[in-house]
């Protein structure tokens, strides 16, 4: 064993800190060829027990190694090793001096474009969890009989898979679980979309193989380090638009936090597949856009609906539309990250154009004189060409993250002004892969009494097409661009004055402080 690990340098960069006894070796014996040799271990070749030399990686964490590597055919990068379970990004950082990525025949570490183009002749290791049997998913390690008879009765009553995070949704599977088997399973195929989120807007989506998430070939995407081993984008194929409900025309009007969305988030491509192609497929045509920690953020979803640099915004078979956004001046509310912003994103072609926005002031100031947040960001929108007059105010939408169930007594100011929210406190609108269906009621829509006379009775939360592989989750990938669901309310446009006197529609984006942060 100690001429094998002369490939492992496990010694301090500068010898001389050998008389300061401050070094920890990671080594488990000291032999004096170690001290010779500065040569990093290997990852793609190291056994189990050159990989015990590593400090903190006892025989369960090196075993897991081992399964991995050879389950994706090698390690591409050295940053890879932290979707290993057991490793994670503190060991990693502890490791990462002493370890190198290497192939067998080639000492060369691979780069980010040619992982990219290698992936495409990479074939799917372990179990496909879609069309394994019982027998053979049994012959996962970590899975039981009992979690195995889950898994298929899941699957037979949803269909198949879309992703591995699914699994979470099976009985008695959780998210420890899924680490330790990730590595032995695949999904070959997309999943239908569930039938219980979308509200009341049934019938437009089915469930369908599709595209890449953005093309192979490709150079100049922004894409994050390490990299999930498979790039393939679960997104459901959707009938054609009609912008018509009950043979009137409707417009679809949602809110979205986006969660501390900087420039860096929204350059990451799963997030902008996600945004964009949530907007299309769900024909939403006016977005209020919440927790923007960039200004410049939101724009960076506008570019990628007008040119659609993503394979599957740029083959959408229908029309994108053509889109603009404006986000406030001032900050509107404070996030993890500091001070953020407000926005919305439209589509023009669609016979809606901006009049005007502005940061209402806060009536209440800090100490240091500042106004309180949150405030309000107010925006009149032109809807076929349908514009909003002076005695036309009290025709109003207040949406947005409310950080509390529309139940709360803190609502009651508007309750008084005759407004109604549209989802229930039974509904819930926050996910997580470990907790797909959500457990809390936090952002809403509220409509003014005058408003009633034009909505469609249609509104959901949508939780189809949230997650991508390009999304990191924790230490994994596959995780959600926003632990808020956009949520959804039709309205009828082009009524007859007999049908709606007030035609015209303002939105008001309300972007309220959780209680844990007031």
């Amino acid at each position: 064993m100690g001429g094998n690990l002369g490939c492992h340098r496990s010694i301090p960069r500068d010898p001389t800190d050998l008389s300061c006894g401050k070094r920890k070796f990671s080594a488990a014996c000291n032999f004096s060829n170690i001290l010779v040799n500065h040569e990093r271990l290997n990852i793609n070749t190291a056994t189990e027990e050159e990989l015990m030399t590593l400090p903190g990686v006892n025989r369960s964490v090196a075993q897991n190694i081992v399964e991995y590597r050879d389950c994706i055919g090698g390690f591409k990068k050295v940053e890879d090793l932290a979707l290993v379970s057991g490793v994670g990004a503190t060991k990693l950082e502890a490791i990462k001096l002493e370890i190198c990525v290497s192939s067998r025949t080639n000492s060369s570490q691979h780069s980010p474009s040619s992982l990219r183009r290698d992936v495409e002749h990479q074939p799917c290791t372990g179990i496909n969890i879609n069309t394994a049997t019982a027998a053979q998913l049994m012959s996962i390690r970590g899975l039981t009989e009992k979690i195995v008879g889950n898994i298929v009765a899941y699957r037979a009553e949803y269909g198949p898979f879309r992703s591995i995070e699914d699994l979470v949704r099976v009985s008695h599977v959780n998210s420890s679980l899924l680490d330790k088997i990730r590595f032995q399973v695949y999904v070959e195929r997309s999943r239908a979309p569930s039938t219980n989120t979308n509200g009341g807007l049934t019938g437009t989506t089915k469930s369908q193989p599709s595209p890449t998430s953005f093309s192979l070939k490709s150079d100049d995407l922004d894409l994050p380090p390490g990299g999930p081993a498979q790039i393939i984008s679960g997104r459901p194929n959707v009938d054609p638009p009609l912008g018509l409900r009950d043979g009137k025309p409707a417009v679809r009007l949602a809110t979205w936090s986006l969660q501390g969305c900087s420039c860096e988030k929204a350059n990451n491509p799963g997030v902008r597949e996600v945004v964009c192609m949530t907007l299309l497929e769900n024909e939403i045509k006016i977005l209020a856009v919440q927790d923007l920690v960039e200004r410049e953020a939101l724009d960076k979803f506008c570019v990628e609906l007008n040119q659609g640099t993503l394979a599957s915004v740029r083959t959408w078979k229908w029309p994108r539309g053509v889109w603009k956004s404006i986000v406030s001046e001032k900050p509107t509310g404070r996030s993890s990250k500091g001070e953020s912003y407000s926005g919305f994103l439209w589509d023009s072609s669609s016979g809606i154009d901006l009049k005007d926005a502005v940061v209402l002031d806060h009536p209440v100031v800090n100490g240091n004189g500042n106004h309180a947040h949150p405030q309000l960001y107010l925006a009149h929108f032109l809807v076929s060409q349908s514009e909003l007059s002076q005695n036309q105010i009290q025709t109003l939408v207040i949406l947005g993250h409310f950080g509390s169930s529309p139940q709360s007594s803190e609502f009651d100011v508007l309750r008084k002004e005759k407004l109604c929210p549209l989802v229930l406190s039974s509904q819930f609108t926050n996910i997580s892969t470990r907790c797909p269906q959500g457990t809390l009621c936090l952002d809403n829509i509220w409509i003014s009494r005058s408003l009633k006379k034009i909505y469609s009775g249609h509104c959901m939360v949508v939780r189809e097409g949230l997650t991508n592989p390009w999304i990191p989750d924790n230490w994994s990938w596959g995780g959600v661009a926003s632990d808020h669901c956009p949520v959804v309310a039709e309205f009828y446009i082009n009524l007859s004055s007999k049908e709606m006197s007030r035609p015209a529609m303002a939105a008001v984006d309300r972007d309220m402080m959780p209680k844990h942060e007031r």
